[in-house]
């Protein structure tokens, strides 16, 4: 008999190292093998949060917040690429147009909004779907995602009704609520992400190899078992 746990994934649409995350999960749930089933649920974490609604170009905001220079940039999206390929994860554009459209960096409080209804009236399946076509739109195919029309068309995509979600990013409530669960993160000591809280108790920071997963899974599945003796 498996042990069902509940994964909420603290992330952001434009974290790499939250995509590379997710992929190392998945490696690790599929290294347990059924062991272990997980719920998982994203929440949210703005690390732009006074990002500018037309956005800004990725580099020259890389270079502006961590003071790198281009060698260093460079450096740094190398091993981060590196990485990606062994989680199965492609941080690449793909998109086809010639030259390709600027790497930007977006305010993502609206795609936040979107997952949260995603969760609330789809479940957390149809959120993980949402989390994952926002990561290919934005780090594959480089759409403004910045955009409310942009956010509604990928929401659509993966069959939630257009004009429901466009209703929840007009909802002062749920916008409450996103704000709420960033407060709660910041709680928690989470200051950077992806940060992966399992069962609501045992935080996992960062993106970790797979057989860290496995591992720290394993133990809470065991705590968890012994808790309900």
């Amino acid at each position: 008999m498996s042990d069902t746990l509940t994964i909420d994934i603290y992330s952001d649409v434009m974290c790499p190292w939250c995509a590379i995350g997710y992929g190392q999960l998945q490696k690790a749930l599929g290294e347990l093998n059924g062991e272990i089933d997980a719920e998982i649920r994203w929440r949210p974490f703005e690390l732009n949060p006074d990002m500018p609604t037309e956005g800004e170009e990725q580099e020259a905001h890389l270079k502006r917040k961590y003071r790198r220079t281009a060698e260093e940039g460079a450096a740094v999206r190398g091993q981060m690429r590196s990485i990606a390929e062994e989680a199965g994860v492609s941080l690449a554009y793909e998109g086809g147009e010639e030259p390709a459209p600027a790497a930007m960096m977006w305010n993502t409080r609206d795609a936040h909004k979107l997952l949260g209804f995603a969760l609330e009236h789809a479940g957390p399946k149809v959120q993980t779907e949402l989390k994952l076509a926002l990561f290919k739109a934005h780090f594959n195919e480089r759409q403004r995602i910045g955009e409310r029309d942009v956010l509604l068309d990928i929401a659509a995509s993966v069959g939630l009704h257009r004009e429901a979600a466009k209703a929840a990013l007009n909802d002062a409530d749920l916008e409450a609520r996103v704000i709420a669960e960033e407060q709660q993160a910041w709680d928690l000591n989470i200051s950077g992400v992806p940060a992966m809280v399992v069962n609501g108790k045992f935080m996992i920071p960062g993106a970790q190899a797979p057989e860290t997963y496995v591992n720290a899974l394993r133990r809470v599945a065991q705590k968890s078992r012994e808790a309900s003796q």
